[in-house]
């Protein structure tokens, strides 16, 4: 899941990406383009009061960003409710976010 709030600098939107428990993990990081595909740098964190993986970023307001969740470092997962999604060059999907 998704959420787009305004952001209180000009030129952003605060994105919420949420994982709901249904997938099990250790661990879960956000990778997409905005972050070069990064496996590691965008850890979301349990949260134990909403029972949701979840993490929020600052992105550019009026771009799309392809986007996927890599859970316990090995599983890609795309979010069912992204914006749309492109084809990527593994035979499968990612998700998109519009800002």
């Amino acid at each position: 899941m998704i959420t787009k709030t305004p952001s209180a600098n000009p030129g952003l939107v605060r994105v919420t990406f949420v994982l709901p428990p249904a997938i099990w993990a250790e661990t879960v990081h956000l990778s997409g383009d905005f972050n070069n595909w990064s496996k590691t740098s965008h850890p979301l964190i349990w949260d134990r009061q909403e029972e949701v993986w979840k993490i929020s970023l600052e992105l550019p307001k009026g771009k799309e960003f392809q986007f996927r969740y890599l859970v316990n470092g090995s599983e890609w997962h795309n979010d069912w409710q992204a914006d749309r999604y492109m084809t990527n060059p593994f035979g499968g999907d990612n998700s998109v976010v519009a800002t």
